[in-house]
């Protein structure tokens, strides 16, 4: 319970909704962001490690957990969420800062990073698809298409109700792994009850069917860091980065899963404090 008593925990008005925020740590600004279906607590295990070298600014992020929750799926388009981020730095008076993203939140910092270049420092992106590839691999690579199967049934009316059914049983097998323990499961629990929040969530991918409107190209320092034991994002999606990105860095993790920050919390925390200070 030592590091929740250290935690700032407020609420920041930012893009016309509230984003409950954990603050800790001093230093260059470092923001955190969860995926799908997580919150700030996906960041739990990395915080302590980082807090003594940066200032980390952790939010949940809208629709989840105790963040607000528009209910109209447009309220979700990947243009707002990145608004969202810009709105939490100027509110904290950042300046540039550095981002760094998992799942969803990778996709959004994807997207930030093409926007506001001018904004970030260096970005951070743990199992989260590049936009462009993922749009390209679902179309054409069926062990993706196969492992993006939920994608698929969100997509359809009601689509978020296997994942609410039994208890969130798919949920608890889907994102409990070994590295989780009881307080850590009750903490999920606890989040997705939140009323709104599991359909928050689902809005997200509801609410980005396509990219076509971004290029893809980042012209910020980049560290990728992949659980290579991801299910649900196979490593061909690696492919072609370089493409787009001018200044990559990739580090695989041959035994993590997709939920990186709880499977490999040292090598998380040891690389982005690697790759920040260099």
């Amino acid at each position: 319970m030592g590091l929740l008593n250290e935690l700032e925990e407020v609420f920041i008005e930012t893009n016309g909704i509230k984003l409950h925020t954990i603050i800790i740590g001093s230093g260059e600004p470092l923001i955190l962001l969860h995926g799908f279906p997580e919150f700030w607590y996906c960041w739990s295990k990395v915080i302590p490690l980082l807090k003594n070298d940066f200032k980390l600014i952790t939010p949940d992020m809208r629709g989840y957990n105790l963040s607000d929750k528009p209910k109209e799926v447009e309220s979700y388009k990947v243009e707002i969420l990145i608004e969202d981020i810009k709105g939490l730095s100027e509110k904290l008076k950042l300046g540039k800062f550095n981002l760094a993203g998992h799942d969803w939140g990778g996709v959004v910092a994807w997207i930030f990073a093409e926007k506001y270049p001018e904004l970030l420092k260096k970005l951070i992106i743990l199992n989260a698809p590049h936009h462009i590839i993922f749009q390209q691999k679902l179309r054409t690579d069926k062990e993706q298409q196969k492992a993006s199967f939920y994608i698929f049934e969100f997509l359809k009316p009601n689509g978020e109700k296997f994942i609410i059914e039994d208890d969130y049983n798919w949920l608890k097998k889907t994102v409990f792994t070994k590295d989780f323990s009881e307080t850590d499961k009750e903490k999920y629990i606890k989040a997705w009850s939140q009323p709104g929040a599991i359909l928050g969530g689902v809005n997200y991918y509801r609410a980005n069917i396509n990219f076509k409107e971004w290029k893809g190209i980042i012209n910020v320092p980049t560290l990728v860091l992949w659980g290579m034991k991801d299910l649900a994002l196979k490593p061909q999606l690696l492919e072609g980065l370089s493409n787009y990105v001018k200044d990559l860095r990739i580090i695989r993790h041959e035994k993590s899963s997709h939920w990186i920050t709880h499977d490999a919390p040292e090598f998380v925390s040891s690389k982005i404090r690697e790759f920040l200070q260099s």
